[in-house]
């Protein structure tokens, strides 16, 4: 697949989903291995495994701070995820991403004694360059598992920056981009949950559309 190089010092639409819509997480301990990996593969010295990069004692606690990417939102769902990611240095989105999605891949198909491949291609990206776009994306993303309506078992297998931004846990992600735009954090979330309802619209209007092309 040809892409087009992406521009350093912008932010991207990131995502992806299992192939044939598989489960990417079957439990916990595969969603910690892919939260693991969103932090320790993104550097810009080589890391070539999380084993590798653990068994350095002296480093096992410290990231490098050179980073290829800055996480604004993140989501990681059942069988899908989207980042809002910052390139941060030339090529550094498609080399974080080839770490992540070939690491996790690796693991996955060694855990579960097959083979193949995980992910659906390589990933999908979509420039952000409109702020109000970029406010609507964080929610998006930020409360992607309400989007979907994910509930029972499966919302065990949810995580996402929402608790970054409305609980004020230091985590991941560099939320001054979004949340210098309002006044406190409580004005975020109203922003974020009169958001919802456009969201699930416009969810419900694209399911419908894929139905009417089917049936021409």
């Amino acid at each position: 697949m040809n892409r087009e190089p992406l521009v350093t010092g912008e932010h991207y639409h990131i995502y992806n989903r299992g192939v044939d819509k598989r489960q990417l997480f079957s439990d916990l301990h595969d969603v910690d291995r892919f939260f693991l990996g969103m932090t320790v593969f993104n550097s810009v010295k080589p890391i070539f495994s999380i084993r590798d990069f653990l068994d350095i004692k002296d480093n096992a606690n410290t990231i490098p701070d050179k980073k290829l990417v800055e996480f604004v939102a993140y989501c990681l769902n059942p069988n899908h995820y989207h980042f809002i990611l910052k390139q941060l240095v030339d090529g550094g989105i498609a080399e974080f991403m080839k770490r992540l999605n070939g690491g996790y891949t690796w693991y996955f198909n060694k855990r579960n004694d097959r083979n193949g491949a995980l992910l659906q291609g390589t990933y999908k990206s979509k420039h952000v360059s409109d702020n109000d776009k970029f406010l609507e994306l964080s929610v998006y993303v930020n409360m992607n598992n309400k989007v979907h309506k994910i509930s029972g078992e499966n919302a065990k297998l949810v995580r996402s920056s929402w608790a970054e931004y409305t609980n004020g846990v230091v985590g991941l992600c560099e939320k001054k981009s979004v949340l210098e735009q309002f006044n406190d954090i409580s004005e975020y979330k109203k922003f974020a949950f009169d958001t919802l309802p456009l969201l699930h619209k416009r969810k419900e209007e694209e399911k419908e559309l894929k139905v009417l092309m089917l049936e021409q």
